[in-house]
């Protein structure tokens, strides 16, 4: 069975059906006032931070007790609604699924009148960062909410909390309740986290208040897994389930390393596999969304790719470090400063760049407006170029050509291409002003295809040598003198690279 991807927030309800269903947040009929959405100016934020290295030692303590005692009142419940119209008799037909295969009628009462209002409950976990209550907690905890209510711990006492900010590229929203002399957890430091470390998890799994589970840190650094834009999970192996969302991960000192995220889980229970935010981007998009309210970002204007060895080698990359641009994007700040798709950023102000996603976090860190220097590698050559950084916005097979399908040969062995007429452009959604050679057939026992290249894909270069057409395409293949071929193609809406091999039986891709 495919694994998937849950956020830890959770129902109030836990009936009916376990699992995914525990991850729904159940309606009740009540009214009550809504919570006003608001940016804080500029303030100063009075947080308890200690960066001192952790003592690790080979023994186990026979009690976490203490650190519990240390870090567990500094960890609130967080409750929220928010207004949803549904018919009351038949509640599941909401579902985009039901609605996708039995249609909208099932979204009516039988009375035929318009569906009613009803406020949704969600459950999830924060902590108190600012003695007068300023709290962190995921953005999906309350994105959408009417109203959100604050429980401390130890007094047990409600307040009724205000949005400072949100940001749902890291899943970080802040939280303030007009509250004095609150418990703050002291934050640690979680560029200094190591795998193995202990890592204890409090939070309010399935409305448990005050749960704490103990593990490992089981990974860092952990990305590429698409929960969201800017992925540097700590992984652990402490429970983690529904309810856990904004809880806090803290350490042997009960110092806060992470904000606790997601779970991958078949089941939407806790299976060993749980994620939380490293406290130090949690307290920088924090900061931001203090000051600003908002968190702004560089944007740079490309496309990246991982630099495998294959890659590497076809544009005299000494090692694997470093992002390729695949595209340019027109009018960006990376088309305006001259980078080119080819180029390998192997710097970036100032800083070695080691793959795409730490540059994707450089990038966002970066105020826009800014100018950095960035040196790239440009045939093998190095180069740097000052680009100004702009503002990051809130963001088949082909038909009949007009002439028959050539065959690549001598290399790319099994495929055929042919000119971009206006019906294949129709068909395959192509940009207008894209040109190249589109793919008409790829066999299923070529390099080609064993590398990524099929049917509807264009091909733009081949061995860095662009191509406008298929008969460019054909005399391209002619011209190559190696069994590795090096193919830039769009596909899926965006350029990538392709090695194919054809001296081995399986090529190399990227």
């Amino acid at each position: 069975m495919k694994n998937s991807f849950y956020k830890a927030s959770a129902p109030w309800f836990l009936g009916l059906v376990g699992g995914v269903l525990l991850l729904v947040a159940t309606s009740w009929a009540f009214d009550w006032p809504v919570a006003t959405k608001t940016a804080a100016s500029q303030v100063s934020i009075p947080v308890v931070v200690d960066k001192t290295p952790l003592v690790r030692e080979n023994r186990f303590t026979a009690s976490f007790s203490s650190v519990v005692k240390k870090a567990a009142p500094s960890v609130v419940n967080v409750s929220t609604t928010k207004t949803v119209k549904r018919s009351p008799v038949q509640p599941f037909f909401d579902d985009p699924f039901f609605r996708k295969f039995f249609g909208d009628q099932f979204g009516e009462s039988p009375s035929g009148r318009a569906p009613r209002s009803f406020k949704e409950h969600s459950l999830g976990s924060g902590v108190v960062v600012t003695a007068d209550g300023y709290i962190l907690t995921n953005n999906h905890v309350v994105d959408g909410s009417d109203e959100i209510k604050v429980t401390l711990a130890n007094s047990k006492k409600d307040y009724v909390a205000k949005v400072v900010g949100r940001d749902d590229k890291t899943d970080i929203a802040v939280l303030k309740i007009d509250a004095k002399d609150l418990p703050v957890i002291t934050m640690g430091d979680s560029s200094k986290v190591e795998v193995g470390d202990v890592a204890l998890a409090i939070g309010s799994p399935f409305g448990l208040s005050q749960t704490v589970t103990m593990g490992i840190v089981s990974a860092t650094g952990r990305g590429g897994m698409g929960i969201e834009d800017y992925e540097d999970f700590i992984q652990t192996d402490a429970a983690i389930n529904p309810g856990n969302s904004g809880g806090a991960l803290v350490d042997a000192e009960g110092r806060l390393i992470g904000i606790n995220t997601a779970i991958l889980s078949r089941t939407g229970g806790n299976q060993g596999i749980g994620f939380a935010i490293p406290v130090n981007m949690a307290r920088d998009v924090m900061e931001r969304l203090i000051k600003y309210g908002k968190v702004d970002r560089g944007y740079l204007g490309v496309w990246l790719l991982v630099i495998a060895p294959a890659l590497a080698q076809q544009f005299n990359s000494p090692k694997t470090q470093g992002a390729l641009i695949s595209e340019v994007t027109p009018d960006s700040a990376a088309a305006e400063a001259g980078l080119k798709p080819g180029d390998v950023i192997v710097e970036f102000n100032g800083k070695p760049v080691t793959d795409t996603r730490q540059l994707k976090f450089m990038v966002g860190e970066t105020a826009p407006g800014a100018k950095v220097p960035v040196k790239v590698l440009r045939q093998g050559k190095e180069q740097t170029f000052t680009v100004k950084l702009k503002e990051m916005a809130d963001e088949t097979s082909a038909s009949a050509s007009q002439q028959s399908n050539a065959s690549a040969s001598d290399v790319l062995q099994g495929v055929g291409v042919s000119d971009i007429d206006a019906a294949a452009r129709q068909q395959l959604h192509l940009p207008s002003g894209l040109q190249g050679a589109v793919v008409t057939e790829v066999d299923p026992d070529s390099a080609a295809y064993d590398a990524g290249l099929r049917e509807g894909d264009v091909i733009q270069e081949i061995n860095h040598q662009t191509v406008h057409n298929a008969d460019e395409a054909v005399a391209a293949t002619k011209n190559v003198k190696s069994k590795v071929v090096l193919l830039r193609i769009w596909s899926q809406g965006g350029s990538r690279f392709l090695v194919v091999d054809e001296s081995n039986t399986k090529s190399k891709s990227q």
